[in-house]
């Protein structure tokens, strides 16, 4: 099942647990169960705009994105945190307007059994859709994944919550709850902006892909052979590697070329989304500033 597939069901599952989470808000009067429904609102902005970054995202190549379209899918992580302030901040406004005018709770025993449905659809999604996230390095997926575990715990608190409420009678109980899931929401908003931003601004790879990166380096050197000035990015699902190779300079360019095509394929098979850059200089020859530009 690819990256997109998830995303197209996760679009289907938010329009499910939005009618299912208005139906149980409808029907409690709960202003915790109105502040999941929106929450659901965003799981399904977010999954649509995912969709179309990962679409965006999986574009090969042009002449105006001669590396890719990888980084379009922070801009979806990015989104859908912008769309969880959003979110949070109409939930505050309603749960003040609540708490200033208090109102009894009818039908729960209904609305927890909606609430509750919605959430393990959620749950089972989320599980599905991080997995998939992790072995194809989707931020999109992760992002969308994060967020419906988000919402997941958030229902579970709004139904404990409402559980509470019923038998102490303490109303203000849910316009309280109600602010406590803006907060809880929130962070994760805050938590996805950062790792959106994180991820424009050229981060390196993983710790785990720079070993594999150096143990290949590691077989190719020799007495007359040495690797320096290595830098790593990472956009999106692909790594990028450049380098500086420095070999003996009565080396024919033939036999220079033949040995950094060899690196550069065992660079990539080692790490299969890598691209590597690699600079052939003599032995006794340091690249100065000014003197090469880097590679982007």
């Amino acid at each position: 099942m690819q990256v997109s597939s998830y995303l197209k069901l996760s679009v289907l599952v938010a329009l499910v647990t939005i009618v299912l989470k208005t139906a149980a808000w409808w029907t409690t009067g709960s202003v915790s169960l109105l502040s999941d429904a929106l929450e659901s609102l965003v799981n399904l902005a977010g999954a649509m705009f995912a969709l179309a970054m990962v679409t965006l995202a999986a574009l090969p190549p042009d002449d105006k994105h001669p590396y890719g379209h990888h980084k379009a899918e922070y801009f979806s992580s990015g989104f859908e945190g912008i769309l969880i302030f959003v979110a949070a901040l109409a939930i505050v406004v309603a749960a003040v307007q609540r708490w200033l005018h208090p109102q009894p709770l009818e039908s729960l025993g209904l609305g927890l059994v909606l609430s509750l449905v919605s959430s393990a659809l959620n749950g089972a999604l989320a599980w599905a859709m991080l997995r998939k996230a992790r072995e194809h390095r989707s931020m999109a997926l992760e992002g969308d994944a994060r967020h419906l575990y988000t919402d997941v715990w958030t229902s579970v608190g709004v139904v404990g919550g409402l559980i509470a409420v019923h038998f102490t009678g303490w109303i203000w109980l849910d316009p309280l709850i109600a602010i406590l899931v803006a907060l809880n929401i929130l962070r994760e908003g805050a938590s996805l902006v950062w790792r959106s931003a994180d991820g424009l601004m050229d981060q390196a790879v993983e710790p785990e892909v720079q070993a594999r990166i150096d143990q290949v380096l590691q077989e190719f050197a020799h007495p007359t052979i040495r690797f320096d000035h290595v830098s790593t990015r990472r956009a999106g699902a692909r790594n990028f590697v450049d380098l500086h190779m420095h070999m003996p300079a009565a080396w024919s360019l033939g036999r220079a070329a033949a040995l950094r095509g060899s690196v550069e394929q065992a660079l990539m098979s080692a790490v299969p989304s890598l691209r590597a850059s690699i600079q052939l200089l003599p032995w006794d020859v340091e690249a100065r500033s000014g003197d090469v530009h880097d590679l982007i």
